[in-house]
């Protein structure tokens, strides 16, 4: 909870099925998305690479309330990402949201993300839901 944020700013858009929310780093080169797929009530949370892997990897994510290490494959998108998917009724997305500021993303072999809990996170969320 006392690391620096990392350095960045959430962007919040719509597309053709659903929201997404970008932590976009100094340059816009996205570090960290989520998501939301309206239809099936989904939400992808991915993780940039420095390189495409083709391997699944364990992601981390660490709030204020506790932990969960999941799978993540590797995703078709303009920068390498490997990503996970939950349900948007999953409580991690509620103790991402409301984690007292700051939540972290851990993918092994790269630099943990401390991002801020803004808005732009909660109303991906609540579009899903």
């Amino acid at each position: 909870m006392d690391a620096p944020r990392t350095a960045g700013d959430w962007s919040y858009q719509r597309d053709g099925s659903g929201t997404v929310a970008a932590y976009l780093a100094p340059g816009d080169a996205p570090l960290f998305m989520m998501r939301c797929d309206t239809t099936r009530r989904q939400i992808t949370l991915a993780r940039a690479l420095p390189r495409q892997s083709g391997e699944e990897l364990p992601m981390r994510i660490l709030t204020e309330t506790g932990e969960r290490i999941m799978g993540a494959r590797p995703i078709a998108a303009p920068t390498p990402m490997s990503a996970s998917v939950v349900a948007a009724s999953d409580p991690l997305l509620d103790a991402m949201a409301f984690s007292k500021g700051r939540f972290a993303v851990e993918v092994a072999g790269q630099d943990t993300l401390y991002l801020p809990s803004w808005v732009e996170l909660s109303r991906v969320i609540e579009d899903c839901r």
